[in-house]
């Protein structure tokens, strides 16, 4: 390891030199600056691992050089000397990042014993962020967000199978990530170094999608004026990303299985046949065991394309995430936006965003945290704020209004029963409550609950 290099600043020269030489002994690289001022300018120059600063100077004092290390490198330590030992100025220096304080005149070996603690601290706090770093990749599994339970299990997987080629069949709900998940497949994968191509299956026409993925030569079609090479070369070597595959056109599930199996592509127009190398990772939200039955999918193409399933939880399975995507997001906005205050979120409203049943799952999420920071106006976003872009959740006893669409009359009865037994069964209540007449309740569920009025 070399030597740690550190700056010994005094305007008294040979107190500086003094200190300097007995680092030197000891080990260390120490650089003089006669002053503050010649301090501040080493420190844009060159690079250190310590600061001993007198704090008293003529031109610039040691809180100067003190700053003005703490924003060149917020990790290195910094050593106040000052024969001006009052507490006030000690707590001063601490309050402003200083590591140490020394009392002139102090011992040559208690300075180092000083200088050599706070250097093992400064390795200690970099060797527990690089542990640190290590473990949000591991959790975070590039860029997808999550420590639940679920999400170890995925990320498990997800090394499991990112190294081999095997074709992979993402299986989740819209906006649970599955685009995330394919890109890490692919980086996680021996073909990072090469393109990773992603197209959604269900938004190009029918009619362009056959020359989007296998090409067309020149004149293949009206407005083909020059040959492309599509998705599938652009791919070579690398990963094929193929979004809601469910979505596929019968006609071309079988050219799609074709080009799996022999490895080839033919372009729209062509005679010639390219090989490619090409790892395919589908996803969709679409049940494709359902899609075979139903002869909407073709049944070798499934086998084909599910070697090896890997299935995304939808938010609510893991709650316990959104706190950690909610931060996220609110990191995320104010990279994007860094002219915005930061926004902290209360407890309560961060208990109120768990609750909610997220049926568009992270997207839907991610959406709500920036429409949340767009129009709140304080610094501080609670409960209130959250209410302003979410809906307040059914009672658990109205769980049934939400389960089916039902005709008005079935759903009016079922809510003035919902009523009633919010009114512990008392029929004038519940009826003062509703703003109708007690005889309307009576009236009403006298009949069977089929009955046409």
């Amino acid at each position: 390891m070399s030597a740690a290099r550190v700056l010994v600043v005094d305007d008294e020269k040979e107190m500086a030199e003094m200190i300097a030489d007995d680092l030197g002994g000891s080990g260390y690289e120490a650089e003089v600056a006669a002053g503050g001022k010649a301090a501040i300018a080493a420190l844009k120059k060159r690079s250190f691992d310590a600061v001993i600063t007198d704090l008293r100077m003529d031109d610039v004092d040691g809180f100067d050089v003190l700053d003005a290390s703490l924003k060149l490198d917020p990790d290195r330590p910094v050593l106040i000397m000052t024969a001006y030992g009052t507490i006030e100025n000690a707590v001063e220096a601490v309050r402003r990042g200083a590591s140490h304080y020394l009392t002139k005149p102090f011992r040559l070996a208690e300075a180092r014993v000083v200088l050599s603690r706070a250097l093992e601290e400064r390795t200690l706090r970099r060797e527990n962020a690089v542990l640190r770093r290590a473990t949000d990749e591991r959790f975070a599994f590039r860029n997808l967000v999550g420590k639940s339970p679920v999400m170890r299990q995925l990320y498990d997987l997800l090394e499991r199978v990112s190294p081999t080629g095997s074709p992979i069949l993402i299986l989740g709900e819209s906006g649970t990530g599955k685009e995330l998940v394919a890109r890490a497949i692919h980086h996680g994968s021996p073909r990072a170094a090469r393109p990773f191509v992603a197209v959604n299956c269900a938004a190009i026409p029918e009619a362009l999608l056959e020359s989007e993925l296998f090409g067309h030569v020149r004149g293949a079609f009206t407005g083909a004026t020059s040959a492309a090479s599509g998705l599938f070369v652009e791919a070579d070597g690398g990963t094929l990303f193929l979004d809601e595959i469910g979505d596929l056109p019968l006609p071309l599930q079988a050219k799609l299985l074709r080009a799996l199996e022999s490895g080839a592509v033919r372009p729209v127009g062509g005679a010639a046949e390219r090989k490619v190398d090409v790892r395919i990772v589908a996803a969709t939200h679409h049940d494709l065991a359902k899609a075979v039955q139903e002869k909407r999918f073709r049944e070798d193409l499934y086998y084909r394309l599910h070697v090896i399933p890997v299935r995304l939880p939808p938010l609510r399975a893991r709650r316990e995430d959104v706190p950690l995507l909610v931060e996220h997001f609110v990191r995320r906005f104010a990279e994007r936006h860094p002219d915005q205050p930061r926004r902290e979120i209360s407890p309560e409203a961060m208990r109120r965003l768990m609750d909610h049943p997220w049926p568009g799952n992270v997207r839907e999420l991610e959406n709500a945290v920036e429409r949340l920071l767009v129009l709140a106006r304080g610094k501080r976003l609670d409960l209130r704020d959250v209410a302003q872009i979410l809906p307040e959740p059914l009672p658990e006893s109205m769980a049934p209004f939400a389960a089916e669409i039902l005709p008005l009359r079935l759903m009016t009865r079922r809510y003035v029963e919902w009523v009633l037994a919010q009114a512990a069964g008392n029929k004038v209540r519940a009826a003062q409550l509703l703003g109708i007449d007690a005889s309307t309740i009576y009236r009403m569920l006298s009949r069977p609950e089929g009955e046409e009025e």
